[in-house]
């Protein structure tokens, strides 16, 4: 089973810079989207064998969330069902036979750590969520989780040391949410791999000269890991300052 998570920072923009091309290539069992930036009915974007599922933000040209799923889910959740973190259009959650599927578009602390203390509530409740399905049956979590969780995971850890998504708070609760029961599916294969990125700056040539942070994820129940065949950042895949990240499992 192939999975793919991929912060397209506009949906829209990013179908004019060939998302349909990738989208066919990646030939992905499930294809999450985070940053789709859209309300319903601006765009019709049906892909042939696929269903899709998408939670808007109240808030237009804001955030946003879509699944592609070749398997009808059993069930479909937008939101943890926290009303103060439900109007972001941040989580679609699709529950199957064996496991669950959370795509989730982590809040930003943004500039001056204005948004941390909100962020840190975040992070405790979404913890809980998965926890709590977790409690179920085996959960598949991925997306833009707005965090480099270790120094290896971007290439100027001292100078970004307390800017958002490098805070001491912010990787602290990322390990708590591993230390709940949960795998870094690509660092766990990886280990001591390093100048590997998912998001880069549009500024001064980031891309170009690789000056990237690892913050989008497939992570796992850790009883999962077993059947990881493989995880991949897709560093080449173009049209967004994200590129997608892969998993394949055996489910």
């Amino acid at each position: 089973m192939k999975l793919i998570s991929w912060n397209v920072n506009g949906l829209r923009a990013c179908v004019g810079k060939g998302f349909a091309d990738v989208f066919a290539e990646a030939s992905a069992d499930i294809f999450c989207l985070q940053e789709t930036k859209m309300q319903e009915g601006q765009l019709d974007l049906p892909f042939t064998g696929y269903h899709s599922f998408w939670n808007y933000a109240d808030k237009k040209g804001y955030s946003g969330t879509a699944v592609y799923s070749r398997r009808l889910p059993l069930g479909v959740r937008l939101g943890i069902g926290i009303d103060a973190h439900d109007h972001e259009g941040r989580v679609i959650t699709l529950e199957f036979d064996t496991h669950y599927v959370v795509n989730v578009y982590t809040p930003n602390s943004q500039d001056g750590l204005r948004r941390l203390p909100y962020r840190m509530e975040w992070d405790t409740a979404f913890r809980s969520y998965v926890c709590s399905l977790d409690a179920h049956k085996p959960v598949l979590i991925c997306g833009d989780m707005n965090v480099a969780h270790q120094e290896i995971d971007l290439r100027n850890p001292q100078t970004n040391h307390q800017n958002a998504g490098f805070t001491d708070e912010e990787r602290e609760q990322f390990t708590r949410l591993l230390d709940a029961g949960f795998t870094d599916s690509w660092r766990t294969l990886h280990p001591d791999v390093r100048d590997v990125y998912s998001w880069w700056s549009y500024r001064f040539h980031a891309r170009e000269k690789n000056i990237g942070w690892r913050i989008d994820y497939w992570l796992l129940s850790s009883r999962l890991l077993p059947r990881v065949q493989e995880a991949d950042i897709l560093t080449s895949v173009t049209g967004s300052d994200h590129c997608p990240v892969a998993l394949t499992i055996d489910l």
